[in-house]
This record gives C-alpha cells, sequence and structure tokens, in this order.
C-alpha cells in the first residue's frame, strides 16, 4: 500500500514539474517572437497583433495565432512565414530561441543586413527561404547540421564569399538555390554527398574552377543552373549519365557531352554564349521532353540533328550565330508546338523545306545570312500565326508568293539581299498588321502596287536597288502610318507626288532614278512628256473636273438669282423687314454666358493634342496641355485630371500607377522595379499606348533623377528629346544615368542601362511601335546583370569585369 503511495506521489510531482516546464517554454517562445517583432521594421503595420498579453493567460498558447506563425500540437513553433511583408531591419539574433522551428520564410522582403549565425541552432529546420531581399555577408555555415533539411533558397540576395562545406552534410536537402549573389570560390567537394538534390541553381555569381565531374552521379538531379559565373574547363561528360536531368543551364566549356539527352528527360536545354564547339549531339530530344534548345552565340558546327524534327515537344529552337552547316532538315514544320525557329547566321545550304509552310504554331522564323536557294515555298507567309519573317542575306531566287490572303499577323517581313524576281504581288495588301517591309536589292520588276499606300500599319518600306518601273503612286505619301521609304536606284520615272511624308523625305531615298522629278526633286522639264497611258488619264481626269466644275457654277448661280428675288420681295412687301431683323438681333446682344457653348471642334481634336511636348503645367489634381487646333484655328488649355488613389488601387487607371512610381524616383532603382514586379496584376490589365510613353517618361525620369521638363535640357526640350539627341550624337547613355544610385557597381549600372533601352522603347515616337505592357512586364523580368560586381559602400573592387551586354537575356526582346 505505502509503495503504491509511494508512486502515486512520484507521478504528481512528476507531472507537475513537466506541466511547469512546459509552460515555461511556451512562455520563453512567446517572449522570443517579440524579441523577433522588435528587431524588425514593420511600415504596413503587418505584425500588430504581435503583442504580449496584459494579463497571465493559462495555456500560454496565444502567439499561435500571431499573423505569419504556426503552432504543432504541444502549442510550440514549428512554422513562421513573414513573407511579402515589406519587412526591413535585422532578423534577430534570438531566432534559435524557437527550438520546434522546421519552417522559415522571410522571402521578398527589404532586408538589408547580414542573417545571424545562431540559425545554425535551429537543428530542426527542414526549409529555409530568404530569397529576394539585400542580405548582405557570409551566407550562415552551421545549416548541414539539420539533418532533415530539404530545402536552402538565398537567391537574389548581395551575399558574399564562400559557400559554407557543411551544406554537404543536409543529406537530405533536394533544393539548393543561391543564384544571383556574389558568392565565390569554387563548388564544395562536400556537395557530392547530396544523393536527394533534384535543384542547384548556382547562376549568376563569381564562382571559379572546374565543374566537379562528380555532379553527374548526383543521380536524383533534374535542374542545373550554373551559367554566369567564371568557371573554365571542360562541361563534364558525366552530365550525360544524369537520367532524371530537365534543365540544364550552363556557361562553361567547348563540346557538349555526346550522350546528353539520351538517358534523360531533358526539357530545357541551354547553353548560349559560350564557346561551344564541335556538333550538336544527335540525342537530345530521345526522351521526347525536349521544349527549349538554346544554342545561340556558340561555335557549333556540322549538320542540324535528324532527330530534332520528330521532337513534338518543342517549342523554341535558337541556334543562331554559330557554323551549322548542312541543310534544314525535314519536319520541322510538323512539330505541333513550334513558335520560334532561329537559325540565322550560320553555313547553311540548300532551300527551305516545303513542310515548314504547313505548320500551324510557328509566329517567328529567321534564317537570314546563310546560303539557301531556291526560292520560298509558296504559301509560307500564309502560316496563320506567323509574325515575323526574315529570310535575308541568301541566294532565294524566284517570286514572292502570291498566297498573301491568310497573313493576318505577320508584322515583319525582311527579304533583302536576295536573287527574287517578278512583280510584287498586290496581295500583299492583305496583310493589315504588316509594320516593315524590305525586299532592298533583289531584282524586282513592274510598278509599286497602289495598294501599298492603303496598307494601315505599314511604317518602313524599303525597295531599293530593284528595278521596279513606273510612277509612284499618287496617294503614296499620304499613307496612313508610313514613316521610312527608300525607293532609290530603280527605273521610276515621272513627278514626285506633293503630299504627305513625301515632302519630308530624305532625297537620297529617291536617288538612282533618272525619270523621278518634282516634289522634293528638282522640277520637272517643260519638255517632260507624259507616258501614253498617264496622257489619257489626265485627259479624262479634266474632263471629270470641267464637269463639276460647269455643274457647281450653274447651281450656285441658281441659288443666287433665287436669294436676291426673295430678298426683294421681302423689301418690298414688307419694308418693316429690316426693322424687325435689327430689333430681334437688339434682344440677343449681347450673349449671354450659359453653362455650355457649341464648340467648333472635336474631342479627336484634343486627345490628339494630350502629349508631352504641349505640357504648359502641372499641379496636384492633373496636367495642363495646350491644344492648337488648325481647322478652325483655335487655341485652348486643357486639364487632364489624375484620378483618385482607390481608382489606382482598384487598377482603374495605369497612368494613376505612373504618377504613383513617379514618387518614388529618389529611391534605389532596383527597389522601385520590385515594387513594378509586384503589381504586374494591375499593368498587364492595361495595353493604352498613351500610357505606356507615361510609364516610359516616368522610368527615364527614375534613372537619370531629372524631372520631364528638366531645366537643364534646354528650351521645349523634354526628357525624351533629351535623350534621343544624345543618342544622335552618339553620346554614351550612362553620362545620363543618377550617378547616386549605382556608384561605381557595374551591376547595378548594367541593370538601369536595360531598363533604360526599355524606357526608350516605351517612349517610341508613333504609339504602335511601342510596346504593350505584357512585353514590358517580359522585359522588366529579364533585364538582369550579367553577373553582380563586388562593390562596397559605393567603390567598386577593381576585378576586371566582363562585357555586360554581350549575354544578356534582354537583347533578343529588344
Amino acid at each position: 500500500m505505502q509503495t503504491h503511495l509511494l508512486f502515486f506521489y512520484c507521478y504528481i510531482g512528476l507531472s507537475l514539474v513537466f506541466s511547469e516546464g512546459a509552460q515555461t517554454l511556451l512562455n520563453d517562445e512567446l517572449s522570443t517572437l517579440i524579441s523577433i517583432k522588435s528587431s524588425l521594421i514593420d511600415p504596413l503595420d503587418y505584425l500588430k497583433d504581435w503583442q504580449m498579453p496584459s494579463k497571465a493567460v493559462e495555456n500560454g498558447s496565444t502567439h499561435c495565432n500571431w499573423t505569419g506563425v504556426w503552432c504543432n500540437s504541444r502549442g510550440l513553433v514549428e512554422k513562421l512565414d513573414l513573407s511579402n511583408m515589406n519587412l526591413s531591419g535585422s532578423v534577430s539574433d534570438n531566432m534559435q530561441g524557437l527550438h520546434s522551428l522546421s519552417s522559415l520564410n522571410i522571402c521578398c522582403n527589404g532586408f538589408a543586413s547580414s542573417l545571424p549565425k545562431s540559425l545554425s541552432n535551429l537543428t530542426s529546420l527542414k526549409s529555409i527561404d530568404v530569397s529576394q531581399n539585400n542580405f548582405i555577408g557570409s551566407f550562415p555555415t552551421g545549416l548541414g547540421s539539420a539533418s532533415g533539411l530539404t530545402l536552402v533558397n538565398a537567391s537574389s540576395n548581395n551575399f558574399s564569399g564562400l559557400l559554407p562545406e557543411d551544406l554537404g552534410n543536409a543529406t537530405s536537402l533536394e533544393t539548393l538555390d543561391l543564384r544571383g549573389s556574389f558568392l565565390e570560390g569554387s563548388i564544395p567537394a562536400s556537395f557530392l554527398n547530396l544523393q536527394k538534390l533534384k535543384f542547384l541553381g548556382l547562376s549568376g555569381n563569381n564562382f571559379t574552377g572546374k565543374i566537379p565531374r562528380e555532379l553527374g552521379k548526383l543521380s536524383s538531379l533534374e535542374t542545373i543552373i550554373l551559367g554566369y559565373n567564371d568557371f573554365e574547363g571542360e562541361i563534364p561528360a558525366e552530365l550525360g549519365n544524369l537520367i532524371k536531368l530537365q534543365y540544364l543551364d550552363l556557361a562553361v566549356g567547348r563540346p557538349l557531352p555526346i550522350n546528353l539527352g539520351r538517358k534523360s528527360p531533358l526539357q530545357w536545354l541551354d547553353v548560349s554564349s559560350n564557346s561551344l564547339s564541335g556538333e550538336i549531339p544527335p540525342g537530345l530530344c530521345d526522351s521526347g521532353n525536349l521544349t527549349k534548345l538554346i544554342l545561340f552565340n556558340n561555335s557549333f558546327s556540322g549538320p542540324i540533328p535528324i532527330g530534332l524534327s520528330t521532337c513534338k515537344s518543342l517549342v523554341r529552337v535558337r541556334m543562331q550565330n554559330n557554323h551549322i552547316s548542312g541543310t534544314i532538315p525535314v519536319g520541322l514544320g510538323y512539330i505541333p508546338i513550334l513558335q520560334r525557329l532561329e537559325l540565322a547566321n550560320n553555313n547553311l545550304t540548300g532551300q527551305i523545306p516545303e513542310d515548314i509552310a504547313l505548320s500551324t504554331s510557328l509566329s517567328f522564323i529567321d534564317v537570314s545570312s546563310n546560303h539557301l536557294e531556291s526560292s520560298l515555298p509558296y504559301n509560307i507567309l500564309s502560316i496563320p500565326n506567323l509574325q515575323s519573317f526574315i529570310a535575308s542575306n541568301n541566294n532565294l531566287d524566284g517570286n514572292i508568293p502570291d498566297q498573301l490572303q491568310d497573313c493576318s499577323s505577320l508584322s515583319l517581313l525582311d527579304l533583302s539581299n536576295n536573287h527574287i524576281s517578278g512583280k510584287i504581288p498586290e496581295s500583299i495588301a492583305s496583310c493589315e498588321k504588316l509594320v516593315n517591309l524590305n525586299l532592298r536589292n533583289n531584282q524586282l520588276t513592274g510598278e509599286i502596287p497602289k495598294a501599298i499606300s492603303t496598307m494601315p500599319t505599314l511604317a518602313i518600306l524599303d525597295l531599293s536597288n530593284n528595278s521596279l518601273i513606273g510612277q509612284i503612286p499618287e496617294n503614296f505619301g499620304s499613307s496612313p502610318a508610313l514613316e521610312m521609304v527608300n525607293l532609290s536606284f530603280n527605273k521610276l520615272e515621272g513627278p514626285v507626288p506633293s503630299n504627305g511624308m513625301l515632302m519630308t523625305m530624305n532625297p537620297n531615298d529617291l536617288m538612282g532614278n533618272a525619270g523621278l522629278c518634282g516634289g522634293i526633286l528638282p522640277p520637272c522639264s517643260q519638255n517632260y512628256a507624259a507616258p501614253k497611258g498617264q496622257l489619257q488619264k489626265m485627259h479624262i481626269k479634266h474632263i471629270i473636273i470641267g464637269f463639276i466644275i460647269g455643274i457647281s457654277t450653274i447651281f450656285f448661280l441658281g441659288i443666287a438669282f433665287f436669294t436676291g428675288r426673295w430678298l426683294y420681295r421681302r423689301w418690298y412687301l414688307c419694308n418693316s423687314f429690316f426693322e424687325d431683323l435689327f430689333k430681334q438681333s437688339n434682344e440677343l446682344w449681347p450673349w449671354r454666358l450659359v453653362a455650355f457653348q457649341r464648340v467648333s471642334f472635336t474631342s479627336s481634336d484634343i486627345l490628339a493634342c494630350i502629349k508631352e511636348s504641349n505640357i504648359i503645367g502641372m499641379g496636384g489634381t492633373g496636367v495642363v496641355y495646350k491644344a492648337e487646333i488648325h481647322r478652325p484655328h483655335v487655341v485652348v488649355a486643357v486639364k487632364k485630371l489624375w484620378r483618385s488613389g482607390s481608382d489606382i488601387e482598384n487598377g482603374d487607371d495605369l497612368l494613376g500607377e505612373v504618377n504613383l512610381l513617379g514618387r518614388l524616383r529618389h529611391r534605389n532603382i532596383v527597389r522601385v522595379l520590385g515594387y513594378i514586379h509586384n503589381e504586374t496584376d494591375i499593368m498587364m490589365a492595361y495595353d493604352e499606348k498613351t500610357d505606356i510613353y507615361s510609364f516610359g517618361v516616368v522610368l527615364l525620369e527614375l534613372l537619370t533623377g531629372k524631372m520631364p521638363l528638366d531645366p537643364s535640357f534646354g528650351e521645349s526640350i523634354d526628357i525624351v528629346e533629351w535623350f534621343q539627341r544624345k543618342i544622335r550624337k552618339n553620346r554614351p547613355l550612362d553620362e545620363a544615368l543618377d550617378p547616386s544610385i549605382a556608384g561605381e557597381c557595374k551591376h547595378v549600372q548594367e541593370e538601369m542601362l536595360l531598363v533604360l533601352q526599355i524606357a526608350l522603347l516605351c517612349t517610341a515616337k508613333l504609339p504602335r511601335d511601342r510596346p504593350s505592357m505584357r512585353d514590358i512586364i517580359t522585359m522588366l523580368g529579364e533585364a538582369k546583370p550579367r553577373r553582380k560586381s563586388i562593390c562596397h559602400n559605393g567603390v567598386n573592387n577593381g576585378r576586371k569585369e566582363k562585357p555586360i551586354f554581350s549575354t544578356s537575356p534582354i537583347i533578343g526582346l529588344l
């Protein structure tokens, strides 16, 4: 009996002790969270509920209901998610007090401090995400002691120094993403222990040495991204043994492993802008999963593998700027989802396969600067989704295909520098979205089709160096969108029409046509004899004009006669007519002010004047423009009101968003661009070209630190014209960048220059030349520096930098 009582009292005592200990632990965690909050800057007050309770709480787990905090069944914190809260400040060293923490996510904030070394004491961690911040210093060592760690994401930061060797001890690791920092040294040998690793991302750093061959033994690897570093040596052939590899992005070595893709479900291969040579491995698509093959700017030789023609998963093939020879393989046109085919600047021969014209998915074809022969497939320009077809600088002959009725998407057609003959087909006018037509330096004959002058979007037309005859169509200069035309070195004759852009074009664009005269050229001589057909047309025209003038004269004489007769009768029969008229006028004079006056101009006349060059004032509620209406001549002031803040928040007006961005002009440009990326849902919903222009102006303002109408530009010059003058004078554009943003940091200067090119696209003179907001979002997303330079306090460390624009992904978009 006494024994049972002893056990009972011991049980009660231990229960009280453990209960007290658990309560103490819960209270400690609550205090730890309060300490963590005290080191944070929370401008949007996301963590307002992180407060110490006013009185003791029995269960002690109040903090489990706080924003971003998750607890386990024992009431201990196991997950902390503070991502996307615009937090800054520092990560508290007291974080180590959360002993049960298994998941830490503080990504997408504004931290610019270092990470505490005490994070290594969180041995229960399974995932840590500190990506998309500005963390500095070394990446913490000791995380390898967390045996259950599966994910480490520290991408897009400013970490420096060496990779921690102990990360190789985290043998459960599946994702290791350290892209986009200043890390250096070589890949630690300990990484070869990571047999469960699926994602390895180290691109955009300053790593050196060779890529370890042992990476080929990490059989779980699916994605390898090592580009934009300073690796040297060969691409290890062992990478071809990775049976699960889907995505490979490298920037090192000479040949590709010959067995690459044969054993793995490779989906994405990007080895662009390297010094790779040799032949393209034939088995890249053996698994049937390859979607993007990006090999441009290398020295590949040999033929295009025939196996690609059977790769039904391909979306993009980019092989331009190599030494590839042989013919374009048959079958590419049967790939059902192939969108881009880029084979320019190679040594390809033969003809363009007929099957390419059967594609229903191709939108971009560039086979320029090769040695292609024969004629174009008759229906190749009728591919339903085709937007750009470039086949310049080849040996193509035959006629331009006349099957153009279905070219609903075609915007660029470049067949220049070939041996194409025959007439320009009239059906070219069916391409209603065509912006650029370049047929220069061929053997074209016949007259210029009159229908070209009616094409609604055609802006650039180059027909020079051909054998075109006849006259320039009369309404050619009045084409709706035509901006640049070159008709030089043909056999054109007759007077140059004196209308539209033909009165302002460069006379050199008409030279080499001995029979042309008048207009911007010297006057036609009196002895000039128009062709017989033209004389007949002029005779008919004169008859029609004479008939119209005669009928009009008789009509107006009749009106004058009956009007005079009516006035006489009124005077004779009612001599008080003028007296009544005087009295009536007296009653209406002077005019009275009314709420609405009749105006002699339309809203379209006003909208045409709403542009940057007409700004005469700016206030808190909007911008005032000078609107000068020519018919009739009226000058008025128009105020364009900005919408309210609520409208901007609802995404109703991109221009309001632009004005909001304009208020951030003195902040760091990288953070401002980060703000833009976070607002893609608003911006992608709009495609108003006037707003695109305003957005470009704001980008220029952010990049230069100047206002759109800065006095330093000179009289009547805005920021856009200021940049255009710099470009015309071949002045370095980096001179215009705000030095307080980048200092001597090469990678920040590079990103600013890339964004500057986007801004210049947005401020193109004509709205149709400006990109859509969807394209702008894509370009901003890819406006990344080739690599980050190492900077301290705005001073560069003196390392030799590689050329910055040579391999940037945005160049293809610009």
